[in-house]
């Protein structure tokens, strides 16, 4: 219940965070399980966040394990069906959770439930792929092994930008990957590498090969051109969205980047910070505007608060 209703909250938010969405198979967002997501890691949690949104089943997500500290962090990563992996530089002693962790991924499966898996393991903020770690491939054949017809959707997802707010997005699908198209007569070992060079195969053809530097090629790559009457319509209403909503946005972005400069978790913190604190913005302005207008009509007011952020979410700067 609690997913959901979160859920509904991220959908909302998505359309003021996100300015352009891009997808080559927008039917596979209604795909049904036993489906393993295989998705590269440019954005940290915010990858996961984004797929879990417009994915219309509920989908589970693989964390890294080091944040599952403590009851109440774990038990707020479960209720958004987040189950952890650990990676040995978190300690060898915990690895073995990992088969509990690949257990849990099985009976989602067999209820015909939806996985996401970031296949290169680690995140790092870049136009790139990378090698592909063995973890997506023996989860694949661990179910195949047990009669699970799991299918494995190879997914790529490329942001125009790791700084700014308000994205233009471009997540493009692969060919599903079953365990017909694996030659399993060749051992495990040969099977593990046989599919890790057919996901790769999958992602290099939509995960974008961009260097920092090539601004041109970002620039043709992700931009959206504004016509100007869209410009003109809605310049003012954006100049007003920046005024209201910036004391608000600019504390937290200097806030994150003092802790957060130098990591690849800046954009994520950013989005799950304005997410939270968003609707005691909205109730702090609606209480400032009932004191001063003294009627009910500072609730109707507040309402076009929001509208206010898109249209500034339009207009503004799409790369760095």
């Amino acid at each position: 219940m609690f997913y959901r209703f979160v859920k509904i909250i991220a959908r909302t938010a998505f359309r003021f965070y996100c300015r352009d969405l891009q997808l080559n198979n927008k039917e596979l967002l209604k795909q049904d399980g036993p489906l393993l997501l295989a998705c590269n890691h440019p954005n940290s949690f915010l990858d996961a966040i984004i797929l879990c949104t417009i994915f219309d089943k509920p989908v589970y997500s693989l964390a890294r394990g080091d944040a599952f500290k403590g009851k109440l962090f774990t038990r707020i990563l479960t209720a958004f069906k987040m189950l952890p992996v650990y990676r040995v530089s978190e300690g060898v002693e915990n690895l073995e959770e990992n088969y509990k962790t690949f257990d849990a991924c099985k009976e989602i499966f067999k209820q015909n439930g939806i996985v996401l898996i970031f296949s290169e393991g680690l995140c790092v903020n870049e136009w790139h792929l990378r090698s592909l770690k063995k973890g997506t491939a023996r989860l694949a054949l661990s179910c195949w092994e047990d009669g699970i017809p799991l299918k494995v959707l190879p997914v790529a997802i490329n942001y125009n930008s790791f700084r700014k707010f308000g994205k233009n997005l471009r997540i493009y699908f692969g060919e599903m990957i079953t365990a017909n198209n694996l030659q399993t007569t060749n051992g495990y070992g040969r099977s593990l590498q046989q599919f890790n060079q057919l996901l790769q195969q999958q992602l290099t053809r939509f995960v974008f090969e961009i260097t920092e530097t090539d601004t041109q090629k970002l620039h043709d790559t992700f931009y959206i051109p504004q016509p100007v009457y869209k410009k003109i319509i809605l310049i003012l209403p954006a100049i007003a969205g920046w005024i209201i909503h910036a004391p608000l946005y600019i504390p937290v972005k200097k806030c994150v980047l003092k802790k957060l400069s130098s990591t690849d978790h800046f954009d994520s913190m950013v989005v799950a910070i304005l997410f939270i604190s968003y609707p005691f913005y909205l109730l702090l302005l609606c209480v400032l505007l009932f004191a001063f207008i003294h009627t009910w009509y500072a609730l109707i007011l507040i309402l076009f608060v929001p509208a206010t952020a898109w249209c500034y979410v339009q207009l503004k700067g799409q790369l760095d």
